[in-house]
Formats: C-alpha cells, structure tokens, sequence
C-alpha cells in the first residue's frame, strides 16, 4: 500500500528570507492535490523538498514515516517521480529512448517489464507516434509530454509535477487533468501538481494548498480553498466561481480594488 508523503516543521531560507517558514503537512495517496500561490510563494521548494532534491534549513520531508533524505537516490527515485519546472532536453535522443531513462532507478537494464512499463507511459501520455523522433525537435508541448511519459516509466508510487500544463494545448491540458486524475483515484498513487492555473486547479484537484509568503494560506476541497476571499488575499485580485456544465469555472474580475 503506498504512503503518504509528509513536510515536518520545514523551513527553507533562500537569498535572506524564509521561503518556507515552519512548513507543515501530510498529503495523502489516491489524491490529486494542486499547490497554488503567487510567484515566489514556495511551491517549487516544497516540491523539491519533498522529493529529496533540496534539503530544508530545518525540518524534514517523510515518505511514511521514513525521513525522504534517509533513502537511498535509488530508492527515493522509485518511490517518487519529480517533474521539474524548466525541463530541458539538450540532446537528439529519440523519444522512446528519453523515456526509457525513467526506467534508471531499476537494475539490470530494461528489461520486458520496463519495456512494458514504458510502452503505457507513451500510451498514457499521447506521445507513442513520436517514439523515433529527435526528442530535441518536439514542441514545447510534445516535450512536455513526453517528459510527463519519462516519469511515469519509472511507475513511481508518488508523481510530483512543478507546473506541467505549461506548453501544452487545451486538449491536451484536459488528458494530463484526466491522467492525474487516473493515476490517484484509480490507482491509488499522490500526485502532487504546482500550478498557476487557477481554474485548471479547480476543475483538476481533489485538494488544493494556497501559499503565500511561505506559509499556508487554505488547504481543503478546491471550491473551499479557492473562494474569493482566499484568491483576493493570496493575489490581490477580485474572482467570482460560476457553475459550468462540466464543473466550476474561475472568472477573474480585475485586481483589488480597481
């Protein structure tokens, strides 16, 4: 059974100032959860921090009750996919070797089973007629793709995406919204996403955590952490949520006050 994954008393401070400050939480498997928030408000740390790649001034992340930082690289790359916010893919390797290397954490090569495991992630994220292309010939959105198959290769318990929507066309915003819905509610893994969608957020989540200022702000069900008064306070803009005929929409007003 997976487990959850869990931010201890962490505090992270970058160029002078707290970017988390005496940060706590537990998320939970089977859950799409959205981290909204300004820019700078700490989502990109939080993420780092959780999946083992910064380790905070203070505090600590959890995978069950095992500290992240006390597993192995190899374990912790099992256990948790991280897709970071600037991705690059500097060579021209062909897709279906790009995605492959998600399978690195394994050992003994690929394998039938990675081979396997590779194939759905393609299939999963729509990119199985790219497998021959020069991976540094994709657009921004095909790159994203396919970077979103790289993580899900490695069949991780845990999917931590910071901004991964970003590029991709609406159509195919809507298939990552459903992926991470399959992959928490249908097969019980967390997938954690950092988003500046706010409507996105509200259609996609299960949970939504607000930050700002390195605290905080709301944490719930998505129409309850992304009322007006929350998004007024975190962005200093006024926002109404209208009933659409598949679900809520996010209308921004203008900024407060105007």
């Amino acid at each position: 059974m997976n487990e959850a994954l869990s931010a201890h008393s962490i505090t992270v401070r970058l160029g002078g100032r707290d970017v988390l400050a005496d940060f706590s939480l537990r998320l939970t498997p089977g859950e799409v959860t959205c981290v909204v928030g300004p820019n700078g408000a700490g989502k990109s740390t939080l993420l780092a921090c959780l999946a083992g790649l910064r380790r905070p001034d203070r505090g600590e992340a959890r995978l069950g009750e095992a500290p992240v930082l006390a597993l192995s690289a190899r374990r912790r790359a099992q256990r948790i996919g991280f897709l970071p916010q600037t991705p690059e893919v500097a060579w021209p390797l062909e897709v279906e070797t790009l995605v492959s290397l998600g399978r690195l954490p394994y050992p003994g090569g690929l394998g039938e089973a990675g081979r396997a495991a590779v194939s759905r992630a393609m299939a999963m994220t729509d990119v199985t007629a790219l497998s021959h292309r020069a991976a540094d010939t994709l657009s921004g959105g095909e790159r994203g793709r396919v970077l979103i198959a790289r993580a899900l290769a490695g069949e991780p318990e845990w999917l931590l995406a910071d901004e991964p929507l970003t590029g991709l066309d609406p159509g195919h915003q809507l298939d990552a919204c459903a992926l991470f819905g399959r992959l928490a509610r249908g097969e019980g893994r967390g997938v954690v996403v950092t988003l500046h969608d706010l409507g996105l957020a509200l259609r996609m989540a299960d949970r939504v955590l607000v930050l700002a200022n390195g605290a905080l702000l709301a944490d719930g069900p998505p129409a309850e952490a992304l009322s007006a008064q929350v998004i007024a306070q975190a962005y200093g803009v006024e926002a109404r949520v209208l009933a659409g005929a598949h679900g809520p929409l996010l209308e921004l007003v203008g900024r407060r006050g105007d």
